[in-house]
């Protein structure tokens, strides 16, 4: 399983705007193949920051999600406004939070 988390920040008259757009991807990346959770979330409206999460099968997964045609259009038109602080992390021992 992959884990793909951080922040993405755009310039607060941007806000409402890319969130529609970010939202939208998720409804959608939801129901890929592979996809386990996608999630994305005003973190500070006034910086402008949302938390964005993702869990994935695997890399194959995460990759056809990578390169469908909706997800490169978003990050066309946005890439230049945005700025991202997202890695990956690989899990392979997933388990309950209150377990020991």
């Amino acid at each position: 399983m992959l884990i793909v988390a951080g922040h993405v920040q755009v310039d607060p008259s941007d806000l409402d705007a890319f969130t529609a757009d970010i939202e939208a991807l998720a409804r959608r990346s939801r129901q890929r193949d592979g996809n386990q959770f996608y999630a994305v979330a005003v973190d500070d409206r006034d910086a402008a920051r949302l938390l964005v999460v993702e869990r994935w099968r695997d890399q194959p997964s995460l990759a056809a999600h990578l390169h469908a045609s909706d997800t490169s259009e978003f990050v066309a038109r946005w890439q230049d406004r945005m700025r991202a602080d997202i890695l990956k992390y690989d899990a392979t021992n997933g388990r309950p939070v209150m377990e020991d």
